[in-house]
């Protein structure tokens, strides 16, 4: 752990220079990260398919696409954000005029989830570079083949003492997480959310927690329900289901639900085809599906239940006939399970949400725009 304390004394000297507040020099760094993603996009595609199966389409577009979009977007508009803001000024300083300059923090923390191991890894990087800060970076071990990638291409385009990758499992996030740093950024689950949020308190640390929950779908009985049927099966089932904000459960009427439940066939089958489709993502580790098998045995499955337990697959499955008491309605299912429950009565899903604690995400379809 000796090298750890080495990098962040380096980083803290490196950043009390005045480098790194430069617009122009994190413009160029910007530039230069740009160049790495597209100089090792193959690289970066081939890890992702070993540690989640994602194939390449869904890899580029869900993780490097969004990654170039976003370092585009933050080139082009760096120069307007950074300029100093014009504030009103207490009437007891009066003529004075105010100015609100931005700053960056310092030494940033980034410790980045496994579900998507490029994306969410590498776009906090463009905010902490573009901000003007030194930053360490702390890859998921879950995805090693991508934490590997992720630490070549920036080891190869930034020195340590501005930009670090520290590889290792809980451990070694542990040890991070007892430095001081100036800002700490943390995807992941509410659990480690919790942990990370202690820690950063003991040195009164600002920090971003990026978390997950249990997004509804509502599907009302004035929905165009072949369409709602379409987005909720394409959203739950990017990455098998392994999205922070997918839907994690549906909520429909009880008068539409059988054609609901038709529609989502219809496209889980268009899309997918029966069965377990080889390029379908799989689960991260054999505890998630284990942890997901269990959540498989209350209700009836509709569509699906199969699983290849040597490739740690499971096809998109549907299921009903549950309770809000069974263990998939009560934690966040982060893959390819879908539970649908039905309401009569607005009173009934208002109820069901507010109790299982504020979701990221609400998908309502209705075609009533009251």
């Amino acid at each position: 752990m000796k090298k750890i304390e080495t990098f962040i004394q380096k980083q803290k000297a490196y950043f009390q220079k005045g480098e790194t507040k430069k617009i122009s020099f994190r413009i160029h760094q910007l530039k230069r990260l740009k160049e790495g993603v597209l100089n090792y996009e193959e690289e970066i595609l081939e890890a992702l398919k070993k540690d989640l199966n994602k194939s390449e389409f869904e890899a580029y577009m869900t993780e490097i696409g969004m990654v170039l979009q976003e370092i585009n977007y933050t080139i082009k508009n760096l120069k307007a954000w950074a300029k100093p803001e014009k504030v009103k000024s207490p009437m007891v300083h009066f003529p004075v005029q105010s100015f609100l300059y931005k700053e960056p923090y310092g030494q940033v923390l980034i410790l980045s989830p496994w579900n998507y191991p490029f994306q969410l890894c590498i776009s906090p990087l463009v905010g902490a570079i573009a901000a003007g800060n030194c930053v360490t970076i702390k890859p998921s071990e879950l995805a090693p083949n991508t934490s590997k990638v992720i630490a070549k291409i920036l080891n190869n385009l930034y020195p340590v003492s501005y930009v670090a990758v520290v590889q290792g499992g809980v451990e070694v996030s542990q040890k991070l997480l007892e430095k001081k740093w100036d800002y700490i950024f943390y995807t992941g689950s509410t659990r480690v959310g919790h942990l990370v949020m202690e820690a950063a308190a003991k040195n009164l640390t600002p920090i971003t927690l990026e978390l997950g929950g249990k997004s509804p779908c509502i599907v009302d009985e004035e929905a165009c329900i072949d369409l709602a049927a379409k987005r909720i099966i394409w959203g739950k089932l990017f990455n098998a289901g392994q999205t922070c904000v997918a839907p994690d459960y549906i909520l429909v009427h009880q008068s539409v639900k059988d054609q609901l439940v038709e529609s989502m066939k219809k496209y889980i089958f268009q899309f997918y085809g029966e069965g377990i489709n080889i390029n379908f993502p799989r689960i991260i580790n054999e505890g998630h599906f284990r942890r997901l098998q269990g959540l498989m045995k209350n209700g009836r499955v509709l569509v699906g239940g199969h699983y290849d337990e040597d490739k740690l697959q499971i096809s998109p499955t549907i299921i009903d006939q549950i309770s809000i008491e069974e263990p998939i309605m009560k934690e966040e299912i982060f893959g390819p399970l879908l539970p649908i429950m039905t309401y009569e009565q607005w009173d009934e899903v208002k109820d069901l949400i507010e109790n299982k604690g504020k979701p990221l995400a609400v998908y309502y379809f209705s075609e009533n725009e009251e």
